[in-house]
């Protein structure tokens, strides 16, 4: 991987996702308050999403838009070879196989969004 896809610039990617999802917007007309989860794309719960319902595309989905899910590592043994598993071999397994809910690497994190789908 090269220095553009690194854990840090996905933390921050993830920052940034979650400043931009607070934003709010007063519309003048009706003195109401709008966010993100009243205009998002929300396909499995359309009637009354929340904000982890809104399909939001981005690569930190693979992690459920979770920061500790992106740090995690664990320890894993391929046969006679022992290393560490961590957000790359998570994130090599979910483009390969996106519909996973559980990937093969020993940190066993579904490859769906946070919304449910893929």
């Amino acid at each position: 991987f090269s220095g553009v896809l690194s854990e840090e610039v996905l933390q921050a990617l993830l920052e940034l996702q979650e400043q931009l999802a607070a934003i709010t917007v007063q519309v003048p007309s009706s003195d109401r308050e709008v966010t993100l989860k009243d205009v998002c794309y929300a396909p499995l719960n359309p009637s009354q999403p929340q904000l982890g319902d809104c399909c939001v595309n981005s690569v930190t989905q693979y992690f459920q838009n979770n920061s500790t899910h992106l740090a995690m590592t664990a320890t894993q043994t391929d046969g006679k070879k022992t290393g560490t598993a961590d957000w790359h071999d998570h994130l090599i397994y979910c483009v390969n196989s996106p519909l996973s809910f559980k990937d093969v690497t020993a940190l066993e994190l579904s490859c769906m969004a946070e919304y449910g789908g893929p």
